[in-house]
């Protein structure tokens, strides 16, 4: 018997198992009660193999990893870092903080040098693509420092669309955080990607950005992750980011 497992596939429970998502016993569990599908197809017998290179699997609807040579991390990005592999000018870049790694990663999208936070790294291309295509309409949260007061109008002409050079654009949603003396903090949620939009746009309504950090992603969230670490995500996050963009 050959031991090539594209020839012959690894049985469903072990892919499981290996994967993270529960005990082989338990996988096995999950597979007597329907709640597995391969390739769209709910598989309900015992020792059905997959190939874990092209399968896909979901449990209980929601995508899983099963591929070993997958990467997907979350760098929280510093003020100052330029977000390309390498910088010719020798200035600070995500590359920097990938020493070491034998992985061909890339960033999925941009933060320009002066915005801080979330930044997914992985060498999935066809999750990477799809994030950052605009039909699919990722939502991005950030976090503004501007002027203050905000004006109470100002999340309703924004939530309403206004009108930028290169065409019109509006918030998902807006809200004010807090205030403090001569400063407040808002968040803004957008699915568009154009360049420096969230600056461009509270720049417009008259509100210039005194600093920007990106929150979230979809639904991973960047929470309490140190300026300049990478942390690996989990396979609740990997899988809201397949279900996000279809897959």
């Amino acid at each position: 018997m050959s031991s090539n497992p594209s020839a012959e596939g690894i049985r469903l429970q072990k892919v499981l198992s290996q994967a993270g998502v529960a005990s082989r016993r338990a996988a096995e569990d999950l597979i007597d009660q329907g709640r597995v599908s391969v390739d769209g197809e709910v598989v309900r017998e015992q020792g059905r193999r997959v190939d874990p290179l092209t399968a896909v699997i979901h449990v209980d609807g929601v995508r899983v990893n099963v591929r070993d040579d997958r990467v997907y991390l979350a760098l929280n990005k510093p003020r100052g870092v330029h977000s390309t592999m390498e910088d010719d000018q020798g200035r600070p870049c995500v590359g920097d903080y990938l020493r070491g790694r034998t992985e061909r990663l890339f960033h999925v999208g941009r933060l320009d040098a002066d915005t801080e936070g979330l930044l997914l790294l992985t060498n999935d291309g066809e999750l990477a693509h799809r994030l950052m295509h605009p039909s699919y309409e990722v939502r991005k949260t950030y976090l503004a420092e501007v002027p203050a007061p905000v004006g109470r109008d100002v999340g309703r002409t924004l939530r309403q669309g206004i009108m930028l050079e290169d065409g019109p654009v509006k918030v998902d949603s807006f809200k004010l955080v807090d205030n403090y003396g001569h400063r407040a903090l808002v968040e803004v949620v957008i699915h568009e990607g154009r360049k420096h939009i969230v600056r461009r746009m509270l720049a417009e309504v008259g509100y210039p950005v005194q600093s920007l950090v990106r929150t979230r992603i979809a639904d991973v969230a960047l929470g309490n992750q140190r300026p300049g670490s990478i942390r690996a995500l989990n396979r609740a996050e990997v899988g809201s980011l397949y279900g996000a963009v279809g897959l």
